[in-house]
């Protein structure tokens, strides 16, 4: 390793935590012209093997914190890719130990926006720049163009900005970065993303199985299925990634590779997180929230075979025509696709307008246009929306996705009665339509909820033919008073 002790300041960028994300990061970084990259581990092997395998990239290389903070430049701007939580703190206490006024801490990990919220505060307090960034696409994404979605002051993006577009996807012309609003603002569209990505994977699971169940096509014919979806509307990054694994044959069996994994799904904590904040801000995601769930249902395998023998359907699919069926599948991916991101896009303006950020939502969908893991040929559609109309109440009720669902809703029902009537689960596509269902209603049985509300704990309520808010006396003569009590 260099020793940087006693060199002077080189690098306009560090990275601290050099894991494979750290790692294809800082090697993304020193690919691209204008950047020298200092690096720093905890743990030197790994910054020795960093920089072994990678003389190219020219990295300034420290053994401790205090000659990775000497090896930058001023403003000194340092990225920490290291494990959320206790792993995230630490660090930022070495740097801001060390750091100066004006100098920028960016971390780069999926740390709870609201932690983030903390962490600026905190620098501010000490003269530094905190910035909380999220960072989409994987190790791949890291190495070879990431979506970004900082935070942070304006100050702070004036020196950091033009480092993030050099290594940002680029997509029609553009990187896939902007500056999202302050403080937490970065890594709260980061969790709607990742709230969005959960959705997204559980509805192609879905189709998938009804397409399986209802043809009994093989993995690889499915395959094909979804590589054709993949040149339409339907476009995107997990469908094509999804005939990649279902082509994929298991060396040891011969079997599909999907058929020999378990079916039990992982979790990280972001989708979770993602249908938390929305309970708070009072935001339905119930396609984000399905997703999660259907997660934790899988991973519940005790539960499951002690429920293999409780009654079922008699009724199977009844399919005659497969090739029609598939159509509807794809066409109820498509509208189902359409109220996850809407989900999402509501729980953005809703965070926003909680936080006082300033979030163009056109601006987010085009940075996921490349780079993240939810990128897809629609969301053009949903710049385009927000240019068209930045007041718009939801998404789903922009002329383009108002069109695309009124040419797909009738498949779409069809594909969740089929599923109901022959006991496929689709809790993602069922819930979808439920939702739309429910915008979509002149009036919601909400009135019974709320009038039970008043009946056992004189919560009041409001009438549709006079202004105020009332409440019922049950226990007495039943004779309705104006109440100047609250109806939520």
């Amino acid at each position: 390793m260099s020793d940087t002790s006693s060199s002077t300041a080189t690098a306009n960028i560090g990275v601290v935590g050099l894991a494979v994300m750290g790692s294809n990061l800082a090697r993304n970084l020193a690919s691209r012209e204008g950047n020298t990259v200092a690096v720093y581990n905890r743990s030197p092997e790994r910054t020795d093997l960093l920089t072994s395998e990678h003389p190219e990239a020219e990295f300034v290389a420290s053994k401790t914190i205090e000659e990775f903070v000497a090896s930058l430049q001023k403003p000194r701007t340092a990225i920490i890719m290291v494990q959320a939580g206790k792993g995230t703190d630490a660090v930022i206490s070495q740097l801001s130990d060390l750091f100066e006024e004006g100098d920028i801490i960016v971390d780069g990990g999926n740390a709870l926006f609201t932690d983030t919220i903390r962490r600026e505060k905190a620098a501010r307090e000490r003269g530094l720049n905190f910035v909380g960034a999220g960072i989409s696409g994987g190790e791949e994404g890291a190495l070879n163009g990431p979506s970004i979605m900082p935070g942070g002051s304006a100050e702070a993006y004036e020196t950091l900005g033009p480092i993030l577009a050099s290594i940002a996807a680029v997509a029609e012309g553009e990187p896939c970065v902007t500056h999202v609003g302050t403080d937490g603002a970065g890594h709260f569209v980061k969790m709607i993303h990742n709230g969005i990505e959960y959705a997204d994977m559980q509805l192609i699971a879905e189709a998938y199985d009804l397409i399986r169940r209802g043809t009994g096509y093989s993995p690889a014919q499915i395959a094909d299925v979804f590589a054709e979806w993949n040149t339409g509307e339907l476009e995107s990054y997990l469908i094509e990634i999804t005939a990649e694994v279902l082509r994929q044959v298991d060396a040891e069996t011969g079997r599909p590779l999907v058929d020999v994994i378990l079916d039990q799904a992982g979790s990280k904590g972001t989708g979770v997180w993602t249908v938390q904040t929305a309970l708070d801000l009072g935001i339905p995601v119930s396609g984000i929230a399905e997703a999660v769930f259907a997660r934790a249902l899988s991973s519940k395998p005790a539960q499951r075979a002690a429920s293999s023998s409780l009654p079922g359907p008699s009724e199977t699919v009844a399919v005659d025509d497969p090739a029609a069926f598939i159509e509807d599948v794809r066409k109820a991916l498509y509208a189902s696709k359409i109220i996850a991101y809407s989900q999402g896009f509501d729980a953005i303006v809703a965070g926003a307008e909680h936080y006082g950020w300033d979030i163009k939502k056109g601006e987010i969908a085009k940075i996921w246009r490349g780079g993240c893991i939810i990128r897809a040929r629609f969301l053009n559609r949903i710049t385009e929306a927000y240019a068209e109309n930045p007041g718009l109440v939801a998404l789903v009720t922009a002329p383009y996705f108002t069109e695309a669902i009124a040419g797909t809703q009738d498949a779409w029902r069809r594909v969740v009665v089929s599923a109901v009537q022959a006991g496929i689960p689709t809790p993602a596509f069922s819930s979808s339509l439920a939702y739309y269902d429910g915008l979509r209603a002149d009036r919601l049985p909400a009135s019974i909820v709320q009038g039970q509300r008043d009946f056992f704990g004189a919560h009041t309520y409001k009438r549709i033919d006079k202004e105020g808010t009332f409440h019922t006396l049950w226990s007495g003569d039943r004779t309705e008073i104006e109440s100047e009590g609250s109806s939520h």
